[in-house]
């Protein structure tokens, strides 16, 4: 391991030592996780908290990585922070860099603390004109609605509805669409859900709790929809999705739920987000070439994070995270 830069070999992180609520976290002290051959090792500066946080703080990803749980069990997908250490075949990477990554948190770990390892193939440089408070926050999100209008693959000028537009995926996706010269309908909740999508730019922008769906889609694309990116399921999703045309097509990510009771008329596909760095240095090149922002509800600190997962549970657009240092 390369080790410029000394590094405590404990760190803070919050934990969980069973599955449960959000009074299972605890904040202490356990030890910086190894760094292999092939590994870079972040100094964690924020890191994001996703909805799916709750779920697996549950105890509902319990062998959907297919390893066994092991506790104690530190949770985060995404963080933003600068380059620890770098193992012996790390060659893109050097301590002091600012870079965002996204793992999983088996079997190593995730990012509630003040270190995450990584392996060099997640992790990617920040560019400078993005905070830590934004990335940190960013990579899991960001790279699903890039890999979900890959899938839709429109061209120019094309009718895309963004279901759940306000939400962490969703507002990213209307960004990274209109990058794309795409005519985007966003779907959005509440109004300052509604007054966000606006501000990112979407052509069109409706409340998905209070506004007709199909009556908007119909006035902004009288022909129908040519696709759909689905960030958040539902009855009104699948009444919305009727305005897809039969030619057109849905993306829909996995783990977002509930799935559709079913069939719609149009082609539905479910996908991964691609975490590869060829994806991330796409996303960077949009980042570096826009106006391409992450919303942060809120942020938390460290010793606050139950008040983060409590937070999980009410209504906010964008994105939560919490700051390690």
């Amino acid at each position: 391991m390369n080790d410029e830069q000394a590094v405590s070999p404990m760190m803070k992180a919050a934990v969980l030592d069973r599955f449960g609520g959000a009074e299972e976290l605890t904040t202490r002290l356990l030890p910086v996780p190894e760094v292999g051959e092939d590994d870079v090792l972040i100094r964690v500066h924020v890191a994001g908290v996703g909805s799916w946080d709750a779920a697996e703080r549950q105890g509902e990803f319990e062998g959907a990585f297919g390893l066994p749980s092991r506790f104690p069990y530190v949770l985060g997908w995404d963080a933003a922070g600068t380059v620890a250490a770098v193992g012996r075949n790390v060659t893109r990477f050097a301590v002091g860099d600012r870079v965002y990554a996204a793992t999983t948190p088996l079997p190593r770990g995730g990012f509630y603390a003040e270190y995450g390892v990584v392996a060099e193939e997640h992790v990617t440089r920040l560019p400078d004109r993005m905070p830590f408070e934004q990335a940190g926050a960013m990579a899991w999100d960001a790279l699903t609605a890039l890999s979900g209008l890959d899938l839709l693959d429109l061209q120019p000028g094309a009718a895309l509805m963004v279901f759940g537009a306000s939400g962490g995926i969703g507002h990213l996706a209307v960004q990274l669409a209109r990058h794309r010269g795409l005519r985007v309908l966003a779907v959005a909740s509440g109004d300052d859900g509604v007054a966000l999508a606006e501000n990112l730019g979407a052509d069109a922008v409706v409340d998905g709790r209070a506004d007709d769906v199909l009556a908007a889609a119909a006035a902004f694309a009288p022909g129908g929809l040519d696709a759909a990116l689905v960030t958040v399921g539902g009855e009104t999703t699948e009444r919305a999705l009727q305005a897809v045309k039969e030619s057109g097509r849905i993306a829909w990510p996995h783990g977002v739920y509930p799935l559709p009771s079913e069939a719609p008329r149009a082609t539905l596909s479910h996908y991964d987000g691609d975490r590869s760095s060829t994806a991330a240095a796409r996303l960077n090149a949009i980042i570096d070439a826009s106006d391409f922002e992450v919303h942060v509800a809120q942020t938390f600190a460290l010793d606050d994070v139950r008040s983060a997962h409590q937070a999980l549970r009410d209504h906010y657009v964008g994105k939560l995270a919490l700051r390690i240092r």
